[in-house]
């Protein structure tokens, strides 16, 4: 089995389960909750950070890349989760967060008390002439990107929170350092990488100024030179133990350079996530807008990226949910009436799309977002970040909680939702982030009905028993359809046709005459459909997979 025939669980470790009762998922935690993940069929799950932090960034500003968070666990309780997971072919990806430290990191310390090796090893620039930043860059959760360095008259570089100093890449040693936390962790086990926001690592010695109207991303991201670091860090480390699966996390990403990170030719990584489609809902590219998803722009970057890709023999990871978006249902389904039936299509869009999904925890059970009434409701300083800067821009306090309430990334960060009893069986502490609506919608009710879990328990199977969705190609299919996602898979004689309405009414596809003379078998449907006709009136929210074989059955995985 390769990566293409796998399915990758992501657990978010604060919010998974709480062992110790203190209102913090731990991993002793994960460990009891094994046999839930093994029912589900995964092979892989990619753990966010555990690693010794100061929290500023709920884990990604790390203090000790090798050491876990003491509020978390411990190394041995490491080891038995890799160890168990193993027994029941679980693999563990870690998440490494390479492009900067905790200003806590010894690195960073060591920097501010004077030692030039150490300096070097952040990207620290002397004030403009007139006392200004070094450059005009602001930072992704805000104001700008630069924070002045201890008492002196420099500043350091931070694309994130004021607490996450940039790494110098451009220095060897420092990339030399971050290869052998990645050689450490392997020899503990792991088989698996994902690399946070790895395209922003390749800012130039030279930093200049945004221009008039240009956004500071495009001045740092994406740069040729990461191809390099790349390709050096896979000779370096992982790439020395066949079968490591890695993903990059691509901030404002290209296909053409998706294609360079991915193609096995040129030895970089596995796979990459990108986030346009989660950006159609974004009113004129903002993130803190409210709006309505533009479905064809949706449908449109989706195949674009399932072409483009294909093409180069590149490799996409396929996902709605994560730790940093909010729940897919409530952004393009439909989290009241038809709650089950389009949790049930978004997982079959993307599970029978060409390349690996990922399931963020409780998708699998069709978790929706919280229903938060008040900003300090919400723990991310990035959400009341925003908060404050719509309440600055004129936004009532109202106004702006409605659009922070839409698109803050604590709606996927509530804790898992095991049972109906208080604090949604996560605990029997108060969570450190409020769950709410975990009497209609938990693990235990989910197991019972069955209708959103084992849904995904077939998609998983039909990636590992037919060849066609885990290798096959991919063929645009109804493009100008205002209501539904199509597509086509290929392999050998065998074509998939799958269909998905986005939308709460019954519209009607109409199937060519060119696919009605194969012979068809309905491999899933989440409206119990059997036949496959000319004309098909699709119902609210209705996703049907339809395998056609021209001659003899193709071939299958097993």
């Amino acid at each position: 089995m390769d990566f293409r025939d796998k399915v990758i669980y992501q657990i978010y470790p604060k919010s998974f389960y709480d062992s110790d009762n203190d209102g913090i998922g731990d991993l002793r935690g994960i460990i009891e909750k094994i046999p839930y993940l093994a029912k589900l069929n995964i092979d892989m799950i990619w753990f966010n950070p555990f690693f010794v932090s100061p929290q500023k960034d709920n884990g990604y500003d790390i203090a000790d890349y090798r050491a876990i968070d003491p509020r978390l666990g411990t190394m041995e309780d490491f080891e038995e989760l890799v160890a168990k997971l193993k027994e029941h072919r679980i693999e563990v990806m870690l998440d490494m967060v390479f492009n900067h430290t905790s200003t806590k990191h010894e690195w960073f310390q060591k920097a501010m008390k004077g030692s030039k090796k150490y300096q070097d090893y952040y990207i620290i620039r002397d004030a403009k002439a007139n006392g200004d930043p070094p450059t005009n860059w602001t930072s992704k959760f805000g104001g700008p990107a630069w924070e002045k360095f201890g008492n002196t008259d420099q500043y350091y570089l931070h694309l994130y929170d004021k607490s996450q100093a940039d790494l110098n890449w451009r220095n060897p040693e420092v990339r030399s350092e971050l290869y052998q936390v990645i050689n450490f962790w392997m020899e503990k086990g792991v088989k698996g990488f994902r690399f946070d926001v790895i395209n922003v690592t390749g800012k130039d010695e030279r930093l200049v100024d945004a221009k008039p109207g240009e956004e500071s991303k495009f001045l740092y991201t994406d740069k040729p030179v990461v191809h390099d670091y790349l390709k050096e860090m896979n000779r370096e480390s992982f790439g020395k133990a066949a079968g490591t699966i890695t993903v990059g996390e691509m901030s404002s990403t290209t296909i053409q350079n998706s294609i360079r990170y991915t193609n096995p030719d040129h030895h970089e990584l596995t796979m990459v996530f990108n986030f346009h489609h989660l950006k159609v809902d974004y009113q004129n590219g903002e993130k803190w807008t409210k709006t309505k998803f533009d479905f064809m722009k949706l449908k449109q970057i989706l195949d674009d990226w399932q072409s483009g890709m294909a093409k180069g023999n590149g490799w996409n990871a396929l996902f709605w949910n994560n730790h940093d978006q909010p729940r897919a249902i409530n952004r393009f389904g439909d989290p009241g009436e038809y709650r089950v039936k389009s949790a049930q299509m978004l997982a079959t869009v993307i599970h029978l799309l060409r390349g690996t999904p990922y399931i963020y925890m409780g998708e699998e059970i069709g978790m929706i977002d919280p229903d938060y009434q008040v900003i300090r409701e919400y723990d991310d300083i990035e959400a009341t970040n925003a908060y404050h800067m719509l309440l600055e821009k004129g936004l009532s306090e109202s106004e702006a909680f409605d659009i922070v309430h839409t698109k803050a990334r604590d709606n996927s960060r509530t804790p898992m939702q095991w049972s109906d009893k208080e604090h949604a069986g996560f605990s029997e502490h108060r969570p450190w982030l409020k769950p709410t609506n975990y009497k209609e919608i938990n693990v235990e009710k989910a197991l019972k009905e069955g209708s959103i879990f084992n849904y995904y328990q077939k998609l998983i199977q039909l990636r590992k028993h037919y060849r066609i969705v885990s290798h096959g190609g991919y063929e645009s299919f109804l493009m100008d359809h205002p209501d539904v996602f199509a597509y086509v898979r290929t392999y050998k004689n065998q074509k998939l046709l799958v269909l998905n309405n986005f939308f709460k009414k019954n519209t009607i596809v109409a199937i060519p005459d060119r696919y009605l003379g194969l012979s068809s078998q309905v491999l899933i449907s989440n409206d119990d459909r059997k036949t496959f006709e000319k004309q098909m009136i699709l119902r609210p929210y209705e996703a049907i997979a339809c395998l056609l074989t021209d001659g003899e059955s193709g071939e299958q995985n097993v």
